[in-house]
């Protein structure tokens, strides 16, 4: 084997790809980045606020996702490869630390930090892919050229101001997002195929369910250093205990079933490739935004468990959990091919909570919020949990 087609990972004859320490050392970055969002859209929720933090939101989860690939196909132990992702930690630092003057004064820096990301890990990985793998290896160079495409409206909308940066980071999104539907399609490259994605689908699975933790771990560091700040009582103390039973329930919707079913779809897909764009790709977008969105919801309900209902509070506490059912009941019909009736009934009674959430208090609405996901959890568990366990 020739030192670069050792840059590849070696197939495992045995099980799946394991997460290495450099990826979950990697991931790090993302913790202090899923933080920075939630923060900003606690402090900017307006219209144009939220607006500008789906965009943020948005390019930290792409930029993230695009690596996991990378180091799906690339070795990570490789010392290339390792210090290609140390390269990307430093860029992520800047990117992280960027986002909440992103729109005003650190617009420039993201731009930068983001394309240099984005660009620079597809180019190292097409040159550390063996010349024997003619059709990698033109994969990533078409991801390359439209990753170069869309670095042009990101710098120039970092070198913009007023409405004209969301506008161009908008666009730069689009041509990222649109990419893998139209499959890179290039002039003078053509366009790839699902098995120039083929990934080893245990990694990619373990992978994205890494993110989840990192975006719940998040809510729950938000929860508890809000709670260590304000003043102990029997209310707060629930309010304590009420956030983060939603955050358990949570947790167990997404892992007691769904990813161990989405491994197993994945590993025995014939394209793994089109399975891991869909399922992971683009539907755990609102299964971590809606966690991020609860995140927000959790410190809204511990500053003021007993104050008026407000938008803020009732979007936050409501839409953060419905957000993420929604992700789920796509994500699990995928793998599954049916949509989860429990999952559409918590999506219908969060739903019935909107008209009379102002009048309710947000612990109130908080405490019904979590009884919804703990009953959908309960329910998945009790319906299919026997028949997953035959099966196994």
């Amino acid at each position: 084997m020739s030192a670069a087609r050792s840059f590849l990972r070696e197939k495992n004859p045995h099980g799946h790809h394991r997460v290495t320490y450099v990826e979950l050392f990697f991931d790090l970055v993302f913790v202090f980045a899923i933080t920075q969002i939630s923060h900003t859209l606690l402090t900017h929720f307006t219209p144009l606020g939220i607006l500008q933090v789906l965009i943020l939101f948005f390019a930290v989860w792409w930029v993230w996702i695009y690596t996991s690939w990378i180091t799906n196909w690339l070795d990570p132990e490789r010392t290339p490869t390792r210090l290609m992702l140390f390269g990307m930690m430093i860029a992520g630092l800047l990117l992280s630390t960027s986002i909440p003057k992103a729109f005003d004064s650190r617009g420039l820096a993201f731009a930068l930090a983001f394309v240099v990301m984005q660009v620079g890990r597809t180019v190292y990985s097409a040159l550390a892919v063996p010349a024997s793998e003619t059709a990698m290896r033109m994969n990533l160079w078409r991801i390359a050229a439209w990753l170069t495409c869309s670095g042009v409206f990101w710098i120039a909308g970092g070198l913009a101001e007023g409405m004209m940066r969301p506008t161009l980071w908008s666009i730069a999104l689009a041509i990222e997002y649109a990419g893998p539907a139209m499959r890179f399609r290039t002039p003078g490259l053509g366009a790839s195929s699902f098995q120039d994605w083929d990934v080893e689908g245990g990694h990619m699975a373990e992978r994205c369910a890494s993110f989840i933790i990192i975006a719940l771990g998040e809510s729950i560091v938000v929860t508890g250093a809000t709670f260590s700040e304000i003043p102990w009582s029997t209310v707060t103390i629930a309010s304590f205990i009420v956030s983060l039973i939603g955050s358990i329930a949570m947790w167990w919707v997404y892992f007691h079933i769904g990813v161990e079913a989405g491994a197993k779809q994945i590993t025995h897909s014939e394209e793994s490739g089109r399975f891991a764009r869909i399922a992971y790709t683009y539907l755990h977008l609102p299964i971590v935004l809606g966690i991020v969105v609860s995140a927000v919801g959790d410190e809204v309900l511990l500053a003021h468990p007993q104050g008026h209902m407000d938008t803020k509070a009732m979007l936050s506490i409501i839409g953060g959990p419905l957000l993420f059912l929604l992700g789920t009941v796509l994500f699990k019909h995928v793998i599954r091919g049916i949509y989860q009736l429990s999952h559409l009934v918590g999506m219908a009674l969060l739903l019935v909570l909107f008209p009379i959430a102002p009048s309710l208090t947000p612990l109130t609405l908080a405490a019904l919020v979590a009884g919804v996901l703990v009953i959908v959890g309960a329910w998945e568990a009790a319906s299919l949990g026997g028949a997953d366990r035959a099966e196994a």
